[in-house]
């Protein structure tokens, strides 16, 4: 989540700030170092990061590629970077040859907007002409983070990288595929169809007829997945809404005692020492006197159940379900300080 956090952090920075950056080593230390540093990188540390790396192509010596990446005195990723205004399209060659001279089993080529990872999935030490991963960091989806987070320092392992990295280029490639016979059918594609719905033969005019059901056929069923995704989450809020609005009607009818509010202040006392007291928040209702972070309900961090015969303190798992637990007097909170702080680490605290 917190890599997460600091990619959209990145990605605003670099749409308030692209329209102001006209090189390529403004693009750099704008766009691109920030990214290395999100990797767990010590961009500071030249040990780690080195700045224009050499890479000898036989009789030519002294070539440069903008930045390596070092581990255990060997680059375990090479990065070759543009303005951030041009294509990569026509700078892949150059990252080729970088690559064949070097160690390393990765290479990126980024104008710090788009980042395109490769490797040598198709010859062993000859950097392969399609990446296996590709995104533009403005946009980025889950599964693109998915994948970077396997190039941060605490995470790199090269053989598991490798392992995934062909699954990627191809599906990379099938998506790409799709994509195109959706909007422009081809006639293999409409044939293998209309081959199963149609039993006359396919003349030209028939498969004219054809191409055109295809495509509306894929844009309707496109249509109503999105449209059951986002009727699925409509309900579920209304669900949410509703059981909120419950719980608002009932504190009409609550009445919170001294010993709720005493027991609330000894479960404080346990957690200001993880979060501030602002972010412990009470809610009273009539089943039970519930403890919150930052007054969210789906966030517990306990209930109190004191007003019965007996006397419970409920504790929550990393599923969210209570576990509640007897106890004689709000005295016996202090028995569960520990549970009560690993409840804490259930949630993304900053």
């Amino acid at each position: 989540m917190e890599l997460a956090n600091q990619l959209k952090s990145l990605a605003d920075k670099i749409n308030q700030l692209k329209d102001k950056i006209e090189t390529e080593e403004s693009t750099k230390h704008a766009f691109v170092l920030p990214f290395i540093n999100i990797l767990g990188y010590d961009t500071f540390n030249p040990t780690e990061v080195v700045p224009e790396f050499t890479a000898d192509l036989g009789l030519k010596k002294g070539e440069k590629v903008d930045y390596a990446i070092i581990q255990n005195d060997e680059p375990i990723l090479i990065i070759e970077c543009k303005n951030w205004k041009e294509s990569l399209s026509v700078h892949g060659s150059q990252l080729f040859r970088y690559f064949h001279v070097s160690k390393t089993r990765f290479a990126l080529l980024t104008n710090g907007i788009t980042y395109q990872f490769f490797t040598d999935l198709d010859e062993k030490n000859k950097m392969d002409q399609k990446p296996f991963l590709e995104f533009d960091i403005t946009n980025l989806k889950d599964n693109a983070i998915h994948e970077i987070t396997k190039f941060h320092k605490s995470n790199f392992d090269v053989n598991k990288i490798l392992d995934n990295a062909s699954s990627l280029k191809f599906i990379k490639e099938i998506r790409k595929l799709i994509d195109t016979e959706i909007n422009t059918p081809s006639p293999e594609f409409v044939k293998l169809f209309a081959n199963k719905v149609y039993n006359g033969r396919l003349t030209e005019k028939v498969m004219e007829e054809f191409t055109e059901l295809v495509q509306k056929a894929f844009g309707q069923l496109i249509g109503e997945k999105i449209n059951e995704r986002l009727q699925f989450a409509l309900n579920k809020e209304v669900i949410l809404q509703e059981k909120d609005q419950i719980e608002d009607s009932e504190q009409t009818k609550v009445i919170t005692t001294e010993e709720e509010l005493e027991a609330y202040r000894i479960v404080v006392a346990i957690l200001r020492r993880k979060l501030p007291v602002n972010r412990i928040v009470h809610r009273d209702t009539q089943s039970y006197f519930g403890i919150l972070l930052d007054d969210n309900n789906r966030k517990p961090l306990c209930r109190l159940h004191l007003n019965g015969g007996k006397k419970y303190i409920g504790l929550f798992n990393i599923d969210k379900s209570e576990n509640r637990q007897p106890i004689e007097t709000i005295d016996d909170i202090y028995l569960f300080e520990k549970e009560l702080l690993e409840t804490v680490e259930l949630y993304d605290v900053e």
